[in-house]
């Protein structure tokens, strides 16, 4: 009866961690798990989180577009001693043979003039711009943030 249950529990949370993973493709470049965290009503911004699998040529990420907000910007993040600093940046390089990661303390998306507030569970198409490999539409999840210290870290602007 035990190990039922076990195998049960396993089996949820494999299927829970494959409802929640999505990947897209464009020539030789994957793009998983594309999402946003939720944001409250008010708030003019919104992160937005994947990772870049280049798999090919040396190419480069230079721009979103997304109809959630006025517009999407590229940014990098960082600390400067105790300062966090965001900055809008021009691409984002991806080397042949590299994985690189939007996530939340580093590079990620950022969504300008919201047009409503992002829900958990809601889901919305974006555009991304590749120098060399062009655009591909995919689905952004939008999820809950995972701790507190994370939502306020990644929307102050």
């Amino acid at each position: 009866m035990k190990s039922k249950l076990i195998l049960s529990a396993a089996a949820l949370a494999l299927a829970s961690a494959f409802a929640h993973a999505h990947s897209f493709k464009l020539g030789e470049i994957d793009i998983g798990h594309p999402y946003a965290r939720a944001t409250v009503a008010g708030q003019p911004t919104g992160g937005g989180y994947l990772s870049l699998d280049n798999k090919g040529r040396d190419d480069k990420l230079v721009s979103a577009t997304a109809a959630v907000s006025a517009s999407v910007e590229l940014h990098s993040m960082s600390m400067e001693g105790d300062v966090m600093r965001m900055r809008q940046v021009d691409g984002i390089g991806l080397p042949t043979g590299k994985k690189v990661e939007l996530k939340p303390g580093g590079f990620h998306l950022m969504f300008v003039g919201l047009k409503a507030p992002l829900k958990a569970g809601d889901k919305f198409p974006m555009t991304l711009k590749f120098e060399k490999a062009g655009e591909v539409e995919v689905t952004v999840n939008v999820e809950a943030p995972t701790a507190a210290g994370e939502a306020a870290a990644e929307h102050k602007h």
